[in-house]
């Protein structure tokens, strides 16, 4: 049945939502509080109202598909909802043309979901590695780089992975997903969803119609409302970054002992199956990464073979912990996609284990999103010799880490990135980490950008 949508914000999720919908012969409106960029390249007889969120076309139709980046609490919005008019995500247009797909062509198509505050793009992208190490055709899409819709086109596609924000994950209901997880959570959004409960319960939609779940033990209140939020006959499958000599979990890790040294593996039901040695990524949050892939590829039947095989030869994402070179006996490491303090506590953490205490040199700062960093402070105390802050949000930062702890000159405000780099190179420390746990807006136009910054700022040390 045709039916009148309207696509509210013309991003790259939004002009995907714009195209299929016109495909299918629908009659597509599209409205946005600017004037986007892409409007020259909407399909003919798509209607545009630009300049503001046109209420009047939102309660004249069928449906509202909404971009994430879209408050559905504003008032245009809220109106429309009011008077009934059904409101969803781009993700929640893709599963049920998939599932129309799957029903024509009497298949299906397994769903990886995947969501948590931190390191959704890493695992994603790890567990489409290995699916395609495996021979399988595969879609990677969502809240990273493709839109879900646009995923449609591919060929013979045979099995999805998405990664999924609390934004979108808000507009959508019975996700149906083969196996999800919450990878897991820590403040972030919270000047949208109001309070931690308000961001959690987002995060949980997730499990709806699960037929597997990867829940995380670690973090043991999560965990907790994690199952208690499972579906009835879904299977769980567990994991752990706690290292020790027994399994507590199906995906462990294991410390061991032998003649080059500690060595910590990971493990599957008691089973060794990679060291941590054989991996390119470093840091414990990564080797819990690891432990995450393989528990999602597993649930949908991927061959251990091709998982460990992907393992071994994966080497992380930009601006993701991101090793940038070693100078001068420093070395350097580019977390910009470090943006939320949960973020920022795994990367010290993770490089903390295989530096030292006192051993960073941590590089902090941005617009701070209505975070509380006197959180960050009992890590930053322990592995950080320095910290230098720029942007914004830099002398509220400084107060809230001085509250719990006094580091006195360890504190160093720094302004802009420049300087930052430029006084860390001249630290004692082993390590320079660019791990914000801030927004880039106030001084960049992206964490992309500032993490580019980073890089290019570290590579000229070689020439000085």
């Amino acid at each position: 049945m045709m039916a009148v949508y309207t696509v509210v914000g013309l991003g790259s999720s939004g002009f995907s939502a714009v195209k299929f919908l016109a495909s299918q012969g629908h009659t597509v409106a599209v409205t946005d509080g600017g004037f986007p960029a892409l409007a020259d390249k909407l399909p003919q007889g798509v209607e545009t109202y630009f300049g503001g969120i046109d209420t009047d076309i939102l309660l004249k139709s069928d449906k509202i598909v909404i971009s994430p980046g879209i408050d559905p609490a504003i008032m245009p919005i809220a109106r429309a909802m009011e008077h009934g008019v059904s409101v969803v995500s781009d993700v929640q247009v893709f599963i049920e043309a998939l599932r129309q797909k799957d029903e024509q062509n009497n298949t299906h198509t397994p769903i990886i979901a995947i969501t948590g505050s931190n390191a959704k793009s890493t695992v994603t992208t790890l567990v489409g590695e290995m699916a395609k190490t495996a021979g399988k055709i595969v879609g990677v899409g969502g809240n990273i780089g493709t839109p879900a819709l646009d995923l449609l086109d591919i060929d013979g596609m045979e099995l999805v992975v998405l990664e999924l924000s609390s934004f979108q994950l808000e507009m959508m209901t019975e996700l149906s997903a083969d196996v999800a997880t919450i990878l897991n959570l820590s403040a972030d959004h919270l000047d949208r969803h109001g309070d931690m409960a308000g961001y959690l319960a987002q995060k949980l939609r997730i499990f709806e119609q699960a037929k597997n779940a990867v829940v995380w033990l670690d973090d043991k209140e999560l965990a907790r409302i994690c199952i208690a939020h499972l579906p009835k006959d879904c299977q769980m499958i567990s994991t752990s970054g706690e290292i020790g000599e027994g399994f507590v979990a199906d995906f462990c890790l294991k410390g061991e002992s032998d003649e080059t040294g500690e060595q910590i593996w990971l493990c599957h039901q008691g089973e060794k199956l990679l060291s941590s040695k054989q991996l390119l990524i470093k840091g414990k949050h990564n080797l819990l990464n690891a432990l995450s892939a393989l528990a999602l590829a597993s649930a949908v039947g991927l061959p251990m073979s091709a998982m460990l095989d992907t393992l071994q030869k994966f080497k992380g994402l930009p601006h993701r912990c991101e090793f940038v070179a070693d100078i001068g006996g420093r070395a350097y490491f580019n977390d910009s996609k470090g943006t939320n303090i949960g973020a920022t506590i795994s990367a010290i953490d993770g490089l903390g284990v295989v530096y030292g205490e006192r051993s960073l040199a941590l590089i902090l700062g941005g617009q701070a999103k209505g975070q509380d960093f006197r959180q960050l402070a009992p890590f930053a105390d322990k592995f950080a010799g320095r910290i230098y802050l720029i942007g914004q949000d830099a002398q509220m930062i400084a107060q809230a880490l001085m509250d719990v702890v006094d580091f006195g000159e360890r504190i160093v405000h720094a302004q802009v990135l420049d300087k930052a780099v430029s006084l860390a190179s001249q630290s004692d420390v082993k390590a320079v980490l660019l791990s914000p746990a801030c927004a880039s807006l106030d001084q960049f136009d992206n964490y992309g950008e500032r993490g580019d910054k980073f890089v290019q700022l570290v590579q000229a040390l070689v020439c000085d």
